[in-house]
């Protein structure tokens, strides 16, 4: 009896919004467990921005943001192929390869990919710079239940975790909304200027929950 309070206690303290700025999530090794899993009560998305900041060595396959559906399982993905040297941006299942930035290892960089189910259309940006605009899918939405978790690729609806394709570094400023942001505010946000904080995600009060060896510690900034 006394675990099982103590096991609530946790789980609460886990669900409840906390401020991390100035935060940032470190993912030390590889495996096909450690992860985070991300609580929003929006469950059904017309469209979608999602940015944040990592720093990987990475020289294989990896996944850094993964939402997925009962339904659709890259529902909203966003992960690196090294073969291509390419970035990617699936969409209810469908894949945009996004070629041609300067992805450099053992950097942070700042990363927001956008869609919009009127259109269609997906875009990357690495460091504010933009990406071609890619048809991925349109006419119809993102719908939930949705999980969404950091450092893993969900090949099952909340798992299905393969360890090759895990990330190994550190994430932070993760931010997501339910539009398209616009160029400016997309700028701002790699200047770490920006005026609105995501709505469907928000770094200063992420309701978040850490699952297996991933650490909470202070940025690595030198002011």
């Amino acid at each position: 009896m006394e675990f099982l309070v103590l096991l609530m206690m946790v789980t609460a303290c886990a669900a409840r919004p906390q401020d991390l700025t100035g935060k940032m999530f470190t993912f030390p090794q590889e495996t096909n467990t450690a992860h985070v899993r991300l609580t929003t009560s929006r469950q059904v998305l017309s469209a979608v921005t999602v940015c944040f900041r990592s720093f990987t060595d990475l020289r294989r396959v990896h996944s850094f943001f993964s939402l997925a559906t009962t339904s659709v399982f890259n529902d909203f993905l966003i992960s690196r192929n090294t073969a291509n040297n390419e970035l990617e941006v699936w969409v209810r299942d469908k894949p945009a390869l996004i070629g041609g930035h300067d992805y450099k290892l053992n950097t942070w960089h700042s990363i927001c990919s956008t869609w919009d189910s009127a259109s269609g259309l997906a875009q990357l940006w690495l460091d504010g710079k933009p990406s071609s605009r890619k048809f991925v899918s349109s006419g119809s939405n993102i719908n939930g239940p949705i999980i969404i978790v950091l450092g893993q690729d969900q090949d099952s609806y909340g798992g299905g975790f393969d360890s090759t394709q895990s990330f190994v570094g550190m994430m932070s400023d993760v931010h997501m909304w339910d539009y398209v942001l616009s160029p400016c505010e997309i700028q701002n946000y790699v200047k770490e200027s920006l005026s609105t904080s995501g709505n469907v995600l928000n770094w200063k009060a992420l309701e978040f929950q850490t699952i297996g060896r991933v650490l909470v510690e202070d940025k690595q900034i030198c002011h």
